[in-house]
Formats: structure tokens, C-alpha cells, sequence
């Protein structure tokens, strides 16, 4: 079961556990109204918290470091920037005749 899915069924579950409850212990609608909230919310954050931890984790996946492709952008990223500090500098070279 997907993440998305087990939180949504969760969720549902816990509306209607809090219905229920509410049902049962509420003596007027703002009660009804709060149990109800708080019992699915603590459901959703559950489900949330239980997805986080072990459905992620329960699924080997092996993971691979491409360190030619990771030096490769690296080296990229370094090139646009020493482009933009040569643009930044003539800019400011430009500018520094000028005063305010």
C-alpha cells in the first residue's frame, strides 16, 4: 500500500472512530465537534508519523552514487558561476564612476 493511500484510509478511520466516540461522550454540538477533530487529527498525524517511519524503510532499494556525474555537475555549477561573478564585477565596475 502507497503512503497517500494508507494516510487517507487512516484518516477516514479515525472520522469515523471519532464520530462514534463523539456520539457516545458528547453532551452538546461544539463537544461533538471537538472529539471528533481531535480523534481524526491524532489518527492523520499517526498515520503520517507510522508512513514516515516504516513504510519508507521497509522497501531495500539500493542506492548508487555516480560520482563521475556528481564531479561533472559540480564542475558545471562552478563554470556558471565564475561566468556570473565575471558579469557581477564588470557591472560593478561600470557602476562604481557613478554617485549617488
Amino acid at each position: 500500500m502507497r503512503g497517500v493511500n494508507f494516510v487517507s484510509f487512516f484518516t477516514a478511520a479515525g472520522f469515523f472512530v471519532g464520530f462514534f466516540f463523539a456520539l457516545l461522550k458528547a453532551h452538546g454540538p461544539w463537544d461533538l465537534l471537538s472529539y471528533i477533530f481531535m480523534i481524526t487529527l491524532f489518527f492523520y498525524l499517526f498515520a503520517h508519523l507510522f508512513v514516515g517511519l516504516f513504510v519508507n524503510t521497509l522497501t531495500p532499494r539500493p542506492s548508487y552514487f555516480s560520482k563521475k556525474g556528481h564531479e561533472k555537475d559540480l564542475d558545471y555549477f562552478i563554470r556558471e558561476i565564475n561566468k556570473r561573478e565575471i558579469v557581477i564585477d564588470a557591472e560593478y565596475d561600470s557602476f562604481k564612476g557613478f554617485k549617488a
